[in-house]
């Protein structure tokens, strides 16, 4: 984020509840830091020398090459991996504007046809599209998949992913595209297959790696392949608004819902630096201090996708396990873990406070990795598969997205959004 950031309107995507285990998770955070921190006393019990905290840029992360699988021909030019396809399914239109997704209405079973019409005429609704919103298990690690008309919902992807035309053909065509991170960090091979433990299993061919920007959601395929997989068809709506009361807007839709659907907020604005809620009371220094040597006890254990300890762990579930070894509860992914408590600058950093990386290239303002820090500029993170549970100086470079301090109330109230 540029500093200039700070005098323009922001964003801060929130938590979308999970309705009878349908529905799907969002998150982002946007803070404005200032520059590089000076030395800081660490935790002591630690023992942590003193570093220079790196500022030039270099990845947090060591990238990962990408798994293409035998035979596969990725396309040239294309702003996200992707693969040619036979080409058999509906020809996909060209994107011809990116919206910003505001709200999603879901529910555990389909909307009524007349929903989406009714929707669509009310004050300040940009657009909206009927969509199947589902969590399932994609080769094993459950995520948020959803099911949408390519020509049509791309409008609301990241933007580079939206303008991947290859991308949303290769949806269309049956296939699978799954979020960079996803895709790169659990070795999933581009042009190969992933079973999608539905309903009604399947095994999908994956056809791109592109985050479309909504935190939690990892996976997107067809209307018709939801459908094939079990999804309740058109049990979700996403919508874009015009610049205004966001809150008043979810209200009037939530009127309109039949029992058992709820919306919710993608998106709430925020008049400065700082998380949702800043007054919440940060965590008491004897629970920080447990949560610390919690972490400091998985030194050297394996990264592994989607693992949440006590053995191996990805970076958002080391930060979950050891928060709840302190007995608090913090949500489960990054770009939610960024909503646990107000921001800070890192001239300000106290050890325990999480840092947050922007590490897609396919979602630039994506929240993507987290560490925690330690003091004296160093975080403990786990960083990638093939590495361990490990302490590195603290990064501040090109990828840094912000800092939070934790707000046990706080962290609890996002977790419950998308539990």
């Amino acid at each position: 984020m540029t500093s200039g950031f700070a005098d323009r309107r922001r964003t801060l995507s929130v938590a979308v509840t999970v309705l009878a285990a349908l529905g799907a998770v969002a998150g982002v955070l946007v803070a404005v830091l200032s520059g590089p921190p000076p030395g800081q006393p660490g935790s002591a019990q630690f023992g942590l020398p003193g570093v220079r905290a790196s500022a030039g840029g270099a990845s947090v992360i060591a990238g990962v090459p990408l798994t293409v699988g035998a035979g596969a021909q990725l396309l040239s030019g294309s702003l996200v991996p992707v693969v040619k396809t036979a080409g058999n399914g509906r020809a996909v239109a060209p994107l011809r504007r990116t919206i910003q997704p505001d709200l999603l209405v879901v529910a555990p079973f389909s909307l009524p046809d007349g929903l989406l019409a009714t929707v669509r005429k009310l004050p300040g609704v940009v657009q909206a599209e009927r969509v199947e919103a589902v969590r399932m298990g994609i080769n094993g690690a459950s995520t948020a998949v959803l099911g949408v008309d390519p020509s049509q919902f791309r409008s609301f992807a990241a933007r580079p992913t939206g303008a991947a035309s290859g991308l949303w053909q290769g949806v269309a065509d049956g296939g699978i595209a799954v979020s960079y991170t996803m895709g790169e960090l659990d070795k999933i091979p581009l042009g190969g297959s992933v079973l999608a433990s539905g309903r009604t299993p399947r095994r999908l061919p994956v056809v791109a790696f592109g985050t479309l920007g909504i935190g939690g959601v990892n996976a997107v395929v067809s209307d018709a392949t939801a459908t094939a997989l079990g999804a309740p068809a058109g049990n979700a709506i996403v919508l874009g608004l015009q610049a205004g009361d966001i809150t008043a807007d979810a209200a009037a839709i939530g009127r309109l819902l039949p029992k058992g659907a709820g919306v919710e907020q993608l998106v709430t604005l925020v008049a400065g630096v700082g998380s949702v809620s800043g007054t919440a009371p940060a965590a008491p220094a004897t629970a920080l201090d447990a949560m610390l040597q919690a972490a400091m006890s998985r030194r050297g254990l394996p990264y592994v996708y989607g693992a949440a300890g006590p053995a191996s762990f990805d970076c958002s579930g080391l930060v979950q396990w050891s928060f709840a070894q302190a007995g608090i509860t913090m949500p489960r992914v990054a770009a939610d873990q960024a909503l646990a408590g107000p921001a800070v600058p890192v001239s300000q950093l106290q050890p325990g406070d999480l840092l947050f990386y922007h590490t897609d290239p396919t979602a630039p303002g994506y929240v993507s990795h987290v560490a925690i820090y330690l003091g004296n500029d160093q975080m403990i993170q786990a960083p990638q598969p093939g590495m361990d549970v490990e302490v590195v100086p603290a990064d501040f470079g090109s990828e840094f997205a912000g800092a939070i301090r934790v707000s046990p109330a706080q962290a609890a109230a996002v977790a419950a959004r998308v539990a």
